[in-house]
């Protein structure tokens, strides 16, 4: 069994389209649960309905490369929220979901591509940060299936490859 450890969604952008300006101040909302509209997103968040086909509808974050982070840099008390990614999952191998089709509780999900860290990551967690999180900053995804996903225990199903 899989699980989700936080659900996060935030009205506006902090990072995304502001290089060169200050960074954003909209919260990223922990809630217990979340509409996934497919095509579209996460009810309420700052991508929902971006444009057709975004790649990015929804992102993942390991729990188990916060808990690497919070070692590395020292700080044991940072938040999963500071890297902005919608769904910190435990006991999923998010590698693994690139370019395949998966559904996660209930809600299936098709996995497009990395979710690169950025510069702000030196800012919002420590210097070196953005480097550290290379190819451990999360995996971006399209929303295939309505339905609702709800933080805590989840089942995980893979299906075919994406051609």
């Amino acid at each position: 069994m899989s699980l989700v450890r936080h659900i996060f969604i935030s009205s506006g952008h902090n990072f995304f389209g502001r290089h060169g300006q200050p960074a954003g101040d909209h919260p990223a909302n922990d809630v217990a649960r979340v509409k996934c509209r497919a095509g579209w997103g996460l009810e309420g968040d700052r991508f929902y309905g971006y444009r057709p086909g975004y790649k990015g509808q929804v992102t993942f974050f390991a729990w188990e490369t916060l808990l690497e982070a919070r070692e590395k840099f020292g700080l044991p008390a940072l938040s999963p929220a500071v890297f902005r990614r919608n769904l910190v999952v435990e006991g999923i191998d998010l590698a693994a979901m690139l370019e395949r089709r998966f559904t996660l509780g209930g809600v299936e999900f098709e996995g497009t591509g990395e979710a690169r860290p950025c510069h702000w990551m030196n800012d919002v967690v420590a210097p070196g940060a953005e480097d550290w999180l290379m190819g451990r900053g999360g995996l971006r995804a399209k929303v295939l299936s309505d339905g609702e996903l709800l933080a805590g225990p989840v089942e995980l199903w893979l299906a075919q490859e994406v051609s």
